[in-house]
């Protein structure tokens, strides 16, 4: 990608020069009398009433402080690692658990399996964690439901072919060998940051994880279940006989993976004859770690897989449990969930579920800049109040990302209520996004913020010209070698819908093309595009995503929407377009690439389609007019759209976000209201522009 054509071909306007705004779409010149836009399958006015519909359902969402902040729905894992947990460490209460339970069994598959996304197919890690949930829990291997798991998960290799997240938490109950897990030695926090193998050059979520995960590991905690709630029965030909240990590459007897094969084999040599050294060491300086970074943060990292962590490694280090650090952990870990013993609208039965995280600041600036746009005045006292909420989150403390750019002064914002050691790129520039809708009396402190949040986002431009998430040129293939990277999720490389998010807000705040770095993100963006004109979605499902941000990115920076890598991904998005009218895409499509742009139609998706299209320049053609349509009438008397599968006992939010890919999806609860409004107002605005041409 990235090739000129001709535009000098009778039929083909003339660009506009490098380095000025190119025009807002080709719906802004004069159309030929015979290509005259003639009918409009949504009349204005209807648009307009669901777009006022839209905006005041979203601001009885607004919590009374300023911010938005929708639920963040994950797969039946959450639940089953919060059973864990307690089991292990012998707390809970017995009612919240039991209803944890409930929640865990609403999602089993016809096949018995667990699944990572609605629809999707079985996951063998997480199938093994909800069954052994159940046995802790004090059921039966003779349970229908237990029944009908084991023979699906013996049938897929059975446990030794989970992931080593699951296997060292199995260890932890006596379930499987600590000899046979990957290593995952807390000397690692002892490398030197100019070292090639030190913890920041894999990614900051990974980094949260496994630290205090090694902590654990070095500990090896054990706790004697009942043999009735054990899991032999779920290894091939049984436990005895079953293989556990890593499989070494026969293809590849010199490759990398074999190469730190080789040093995890070493390393449990070492431990079994106790030479180690650095141990005490080592524990003090990630215990160190971990503490730290508990300061000004919603647990460590403010994920749960790193806050569960946290919790047994503070309880391996012996804090006791009425330790002041553990009851802050646990206090924070148990924020996470969702606790509804009268049941719920989907669901009639007592629940409990758990949160990955929480998205305050993200939903926030979401919903202030869908808001902007659809012309809530600026002045608003609801928006200014969320502004003024977002301007309090400011990250002014130095995290783990100075490491990579130590002379930057910290700037942008996080994800969650707090996190203070890891803002991320992402949510920056849409908070940077919102701000400029509104007016603020204090109009130097909100421009001295945001001057604080570009040069932070400058400086975090990888060398190739892209953005990431968390981290600068965290990009180490190496690193997914390692036998404990099997969670997908070792590094944070720069991607496209961050790069185009980031071109949209740049572009906003007076930024062109005559920079060197807005060219150097524009020549990146042109040479991740796909053969077939989309781009791939890191961090939502999947090229539908990708694509909408980088179309708004470009369209933002002023490159001509001739060009055709434009209108090649306008083309795509166009063809992609389901019979209904609006658009869909599965998680599937990380696995599968060949089925990208296929799925059930979505509020969010097909919103991302449309804006996508209008960036570029596309707001006459039937697949426009369809998609708006198609959200009219999706949407809801409230002002709200759904975005949910299943029947009553099994209904579920359809997964458009994306965690880790292949490991780990999210829905956000907000996604279907904010995006839909963001599309029906950019399109009025188009057409009614159009209309006055």
């Amino acid at each position: 990608m990235g090739t000129n054509i001709e535009t000098s071909q009778p039929g083909f306007p003339e660009p506009p020069d490098a380095g000025t705004a190119a025009p807002a779409s080709s719906a802004s010149r004069k159309l030929p009398g015979s290509l005259k836009f003639g009918r409009i399958d949504a009349p204005l006015d209807e648009v307009e009433a669901a777009a006022g519909r839209s905006r005041d359902y979203i601001f009885t969402q607004q919590d009374p402080a300023g911010f938005w902040c929708g639920e963040l729905e994950a797969d039946s894992m959450l639940e089953a690692d919060y059973i864990f947990m307690h089991h292990l460490l012998g707390t809970g209460d017995p009612g919240k658990l039991q209803r944890a339970l409930t929640e865990m069994l609403r999602f089993q598959k016809e096949d018995g399996s667990w699944s990572i996304y609605p629809g999707g197919p079985g996951n063998i890690s997480l199938s093994v964690k909800c069954y052994f949930a159940c046995k802790l829990m004090g059921w039966s291997q003779d349970e229908p439901i237990l029944v009908k798991a084991r023979e699906w998960i013996l049938a897929n290799g059975g446990v030794v072919e989970c992931n080593t997240f699951t296997k060292i938490y199995l260890c932890t109950l006596g379930q499987y060998e600590y000899d046979a897990v990957p290593a995952i030695p807390p000397e690692i926090v002892l490398f030197p940051n100019w070292f090639y193998f030190n913890i920041y050059e894999i990614s900051s979520w990974s980094r949260a994880i496994l630290v205090p995960l090694s902590i654990a590991y070095a500990k090896k905690p054990f706790k004697k279940i009942a043999p009735e709630q054990g899991i032999d029965e779920l290894f091939v030909g049984g436990r005895e006989k079953a293989n556990l240990h890593l499989r070494w590459d026969k293809k590849k007897v010199f490759g990398w993976r074999n190469f730190f094969l080789f040093c995890d084999r070493m390393t449990h040599w070492f431990e079994r004859i106790h030479i180690r050294p650095l141990r005490k060491i080592a524990l003090k300086k990630a215990e160190k770690w971990m503490l730290e970074r508990f300061e000004m943060s919603d647990g460590l990292g403010a994920i749960y897989p790193a806050m569960m962590n946290a919790i047994i490694a503070l309880r391996c280090l012996g804090y006791s449990l009425d330790d002041p650090q553990v009851i802050r952990a646990m206090d924070e870990f148990e924020k996470l969930g969702i606790d509804e013993p009268n049941g719920s609208k989907d669901y009639e039965k007592p629940t409990f579920r758990m949160q990955p995280c929480v998205s305050p600041v993200w939903d926030t600036a979401q919903a202030v800049f869908a808001l902007g746009e659809a012309g809530v005045p600026r002045n608003d006292p609801r928006m200014l109040k969320a502004a003024d909420w977002m301007l309090s989150k400011e990250v002014r403390h130095k995290g783990d990302w100075s490491i990579k750019v130590p002379k930057t002064q910290p700037g942008g914002w996080y994800f969650e209520f707090n996190n203070e050691f890891y803002p991320d790129v992402d949510d920056s520039g849409q908070v940077l996004l919102a701000l400029n809708k509104v007016d603020n009396p204090r109009e130097r402190y909100q421009y001295d913020v945001c001057q604080r949040a570009i040069e932070w986002i400058f400086s975090m431009q990888c060398r190739n010209g892209g953005w990431a998430s968390f981290d600068k040129d965290n990009t180490k293939m190496i690193f997914e070698q390692i036998p404990f990277a099997d969670h997908n999720a070792m590094l944070d490389p720069p991607t496209v819908d961050i790069t185009g998010r980031i071109l949209e807000t740049l572009a906003t705040y007076g930024y062109t093309r005559k920079d060197r770095r807005i060219e150097k993100a524009i020549k990146f963006i042109y040479s991740e595009q796909e053969p077939d004109g989309s781009w791939f979605g890191r961090w939502g499902v999947n090229y539908i995503y990708g694509t909408f941000l980088v179309l708004r990115g470009l369209e933002a920076i002023g490159v001509w929407n001739h060009e055709p890598e434009v209108q090649q991904a306008a083309e795509w998005l166009r063809s992609i377009q389901n019979a209904d009218g609006g658009w869909g895409e599965t998680c599937g499509t990380y696995d599968d690439p060949i089925t990208r742009g296929i799925g059930p139609s979505t509020p969010s998706q097909t919103a991302w389609a449309i804006l996508g299209l209008l960036a570029a320049g596309d707001n006459r053609s039937d697949s426009v007019a369809k998609g708006i349509k198609w959200l009219l009438k999706e949407q809801q008397a409230d002002g709200s759209w759904d975005e949910s599968t299943g029947e009553e006992v099994t209904r579920q939010a359809i997964y458009t976000g994306t965690g880790f890919p292949r490991v780990f999806y999210l829905a956000y609860h907000l996604y279907r209201n904010y995006f839909p409004l963001l599309a029906l107002t950019n399109y009025k605005r188009s057409i009614e522009r159009e209309l006055a041409s």
